[in-house]
């Protein structure tokens, strides 16, 4: 019997586009030696944006969402990869990564992302499909309604977030052996068989082993190496196929080799701020290098009281409150009162590997001292690669230009003849600004 892949009965773009993310992989750690695929691809029909930065919170299920709708956090609505919602007892500290928090982020405020995806924008036009060995939250919020396809190992689901059938489930574990499975797969199905306008696929390393391992280690630069494996099967594929299909390639952001870990609650219930580690009036969400503080309407520390406690903290780094939450595309004027990117200093690791940072606890109290961690604005998890090859991006050229992952959805959008109106990207340029 032929399997049933549930297709848009509607007109598809005579384009394609598809995207590749090399979870966490640091630009400078493209090298021949590491990365010999995508170290080769700059100059050779492929451009290069050296002004790619990430957005804040840098981490995955933020970055999953900028991508998805061409916006930043502000307006699409995910702010972390822990967020606080308020689910009728106060304001709670939730993990995005679990399944579930789709749903309970729908229960509690009535929807989920509040800008469209890729795949809803194109779910008229012969839709999307992702397959994604992340956290189950950064895959689902590619596609959080149910739109298009998305494929992870936490459950497979088709429009109408209707569960696909056992045979078609994407059963992998995360790490290299699962991602050579998934590109495989996609390469074969998705890109060979299905053809779909947009594809996505978001592999776990070399975030995966960053986060268990020293930056640079021989266990780091293995999943280096077998990312890039990856991404020249990709490659290989999409080159066979024609040479009408967008390809980018990216990473959602870089790394730092955690400093120290700061129990953010513990210090503000000691400072007299927040009146117990599980009260509702004062909390954080942990973003790795990152963290976001919640303030309850009725909490009795100000924000001039929380904001001169946290100018006076050596693990402060960037501090942002009030008006200047803008400034990290936050939205301000809510219940998020404060947003910290814990102090940075670049210093090299064992390995060579340049740049340390301090990071919030994390909820599951996981222990990441000498590992990678992301999530603030420090200056290598702010450096994720984006390369671009196809029509319009054939010359090669680096671009200079500031951008980040809000330019991808435009782009896309542009490549396949359709409009993006709503973004806050525009599509990647072909030349630099200076």
């Amino acid at each position: 019997m032929p399997k049933v892949w549930y297709a848009s009965p509607v007109l598809a773009p005579s384009r394609r586009a598809v995207i590749v993310v090399c979870d966490s992989l640091r630009a400078d750690m493209i090298r021949a030696d590491t990365a010999p695929t995508l170290a080769s691809l700059p100059g050779n029909a492929v451009k290069r944006y050296t002004g790619c930065r990430g957005v804040f919170p840098s981490v995955t299920r933020v970055t999953s969402a900028s991508i998805a709708t061409g916006c930043h956090p502000g307006r699409h609505g995910l702010l972390g990869n822990t967020m606080v919602l308020d689910e009728g007892a106060g304001l709670i500290c939730l993990s995005v990564a679990k399944p579930e928090f789709r749903d309970r982020m729908r229960k509690a405020t009535g929807r989920t992302l509040l800008a469209p995806t890729l795949a809803e924008r194109l779910a008229g036009h012969g839709g999307v499909i992702v397959m994604s060995n992340v956290s189950a939250g950064a895959a689902y919020f590619q596609d959080p309604d149910g739109f298009g396809h998305v494929y992870h190992s936490a459950g497979s689901f088709g429009p109408g977030l209707v569960l696909v059938p056992d045979a078609e489930h994407l059963d992998i574990q995360k790490g290299e052996a699962g991602d050579a499975v998934m590109t495989a797969r996609f390469c074969d199905e998705v890109l060979r068989e299905r053809k779909p306008p947009l594809s996505v696929l978001w592999l776990s390393e070399p975030d995966y082993t960053g986060h268990k391992s020293p930056l640079g280690s021989p266990a780091h630069l293995s999943a280096i190496r077998a990312a890039d494996r990856c991404v020249k099967q990709v490659l290989d594929t999409v080159r066979a196929l024609d040479d009408e299909t967008l390809l980018i390639i990216c990473s959602d952001h870089g790394m730092e080799t955690t400093a120290r870990t700061i129990d953010v609650d513990a210090v503000l219930v000691e400072a007299g701020l927040k009146t117990g580690r599980d009260s509702t009036d004062l909390v954080t969400a942990p973003n790795g290098t990152a963290t976001i503080i919640y303030r309850a309407r009725d909490a009795k520390a100000g924000e001039d009281d929380l904001q001169r406690f946290l100018q006076d903290q050596d693990w402060v780094g960037q501090l942002y409150m009030g008006a200047e939450l803008a400034q990290v595309a936050l939205p301000t004027g809510g219940p998020v009162a404060a947003a910290v990117s814990l102090r940075a200093e670049n210093r090299p690791n064992e390995f060579g590997v340049w740049g340390f940072g301090d990071i919030a606890a994390d909820l599951d109290g996981r222990e990441f001292t000498g590992f990678g961690q992301h999530g603030g604005v420090g200056p290598n998890e702010q450096r994720p690669f984006l390369f671009v090859s196809g029509p319009g991006y054939l010359d090669g050229a680096d671009v200079a230009t500031p951008v980040s992952h809000v330019n991808i959805a435009p782009t896309v959008l542009a490549h396949l003849g359709l409009p993006w109106e709503g973004m806050d990207g525009t599509p990647l340029p072909v030349g630099s600004v200076r």
